[in-house]
């Protein structure tokens, strides 16, 4: 069940609190909205720090929990649950919320995510000088090794397995690989990918994501794989805003990381460049869902960064140029 992994989420839950609780100022007395309420949790949050009134909209049948929740915290008096898509409710007295808050994200942030949703409540919804609780957030990717899909197949009690792994590896081209990767297999400094401005996006800005990267290898590994996270970022007024990351580096969350593996490896050597694009196209049959391609280039044949830190020669002149462009303007 997707909500007891939810619950069980510890940096997921303690970002939203803490968000919430760094600005107790903004919720006291005012009226959130919680789209896809789930079990109630963010309800009672708000509930908690002060607000007035809390709409808990919620679709599914994990409504009826949310209203057991309420009662059992005793917050009957503040928030109402509604049991309905949220393109279908219609607020008491056509009232407008004065924050909205969701946690909407899915697998690298898309895929069977809620934005559309919180879009539509945001448009429909929410005051002109009204706060979105995540404001922002960003995907990331970084090339990777992915052990579990190579090496790891090796050497099964003595039983070579890797016509094995090139199966899965195959199968894992059609659907990228949800699993947690480790720090030390993230082999370049990552890449943003997309920014988004929950006050300014829409749903159209979201149907197909089209970047191209040249990551400079940090180390000597093997290039198995991209590595795709998400971080997203609570409002704050008064304190360091509150983020909540799906970074390798940081407390492991139900979100995991995604993985796009490549059918073969490639060794890569510290200061080496890897070229790739990557498109994150939606689903024709299914809204929530997104296609991942990663296409593999040449990093002869694609423009550098002006500051590239690869090895290839034009890169090591271009850098040199401007580090003495710039030791001349220190000393004029």
């Amino acid at each position: 069940m997707i909500h007891r992994l939810m619950l069980r989420d510890k940096a997921r839950n303690r970002a939203y609190k803490q968000a919430i609780e760094d600005n107790k100022d903004v919720f006291e007395g005012k009226v959130v909205l919680d789209v896809g309420a789930g079990t109630g949790i963010l309800s009672v949050f708000c509930a908690q720090a002060g607000s007035r009134k809390v709409f808990a909209v919620e679709a599914s049948d994990i409504y009826k929990i949310a209203e057991e929740v309420v009662k059992e915290n005793n917050y009957e008096d503040t928030i109402q649950v509604i049991h309905d898509r949220i393109e279908n409710v219609t607020l008491p007295g056509n009232i407008k919320a004065d924050i909205i808050i969701s946690e909407w994200m899915g697998f690298y942030l898309l895929h069977e995510g809620m934005l559309d949703s919180v879009i539509w409540a945001r448009d429909h919804f929410l005051k002109h000088d009204g706060m979105l609780f995540p404001e922002s957030a960003t995907i990331y990717s970084a090339p990777c090794s992915v052990p579990s899909m190579y090496e790891e197949w090796e050497d099964i009690e003595g039983i070579s397995m890797k016509s094995f792994a090139s199966k899965l590896r195959s199968q894992a081209s059609q659907k990228p690989d949800t699993t947690v990767v480790k720090p030390e297999q993230i082999l370049a400094d990552p890449e943003v990918v997309l920014w988004i401005d929950l006050r300014e996006v829409t749903v159209e800005d979201l149907h197909l994501i089209k970047v191209q990267h040249i990551a400079v290898a940090n180390k000597e590994g093997k290039y198995q794989g991209i590595c795709i996270w998400f971080t997203c970022t609570f409002p704050s007024s008064s304190t360091e805003p509150v983020i909540l990351s799906t970074d390798p580096d940081e407390e492991e969350t139900h979100w995991k990381q995604t993985t796009v593996v490549l059918p073969n490896e490639c060794i890569v050597a510290e200061s080496e460049p890897i070229a790739y694009e990557l498109v994150l196209t939606r689903s024709e049959n299914n809204d929530r869902h997104y296609n991942i391609e990663v296409l593999m280039l040449d990093p002869e044949e694609v423009e550098h960064p002006e500051y590239c830190s690869c090895h290839m020669t034009k890169c090591i002149l271009v850098r040199a140029m401007l580090e003495r462009y710039e030791k001349n303007e220190e000393n004029a």
